[in-house]
């Protein structure tokens, strides 16, 4: 029963962020962060996700400003979620490489 709340949870925080990320990178022509997965711990106080950025060279220095700015982050999903969850969890963010890995795959199956 705890893993399906888990799920539901996981997916309504990998929409809000996923609009978060959208509406903050508008004005940065030519950048688009994606959260490709959430993942949220049994008592609901970590949300671990995982962002695809693109083009990928900007990806460390991005997500070294989006954990600088967590805190406005997780201010704007909990305005976003505030009656759904009765707390909003801790955020962390990690970078998705795995469409990176699959082109990499891709270029040396060519070869």
């Amino acid at each position: 029963m705890q893993e399906t709340r888990q799920n539901k949870i996981a997916r309504l925080l990998q929409k809000e962020l996923s609009v978060i990320f959208q509406e903050q990178t508008r004005a940065m022509h030519g950048v688009m962060v994606s959260v490709t997965r959430v993942k949220i711990s049994p008592d609901l106080s970590i949300c671990t996700a995982y962002l695809s950025i693109f083009p990928s060279e900007k990806g460390e220095e991005l997500l070294q400003n989006i954990e600088k700015s967590s805190q406005q982050i997780r201010y704007a999903l909990g305005q976003r979620v505030r009656h759904q969850l009765r707390i909003v969890p801790e955020l962390r963010f990690f970078i998705d490489d795995s469409l990176d890995y699959i082109e990499r795959i891709d270029e040396l199956l060519k070869k």
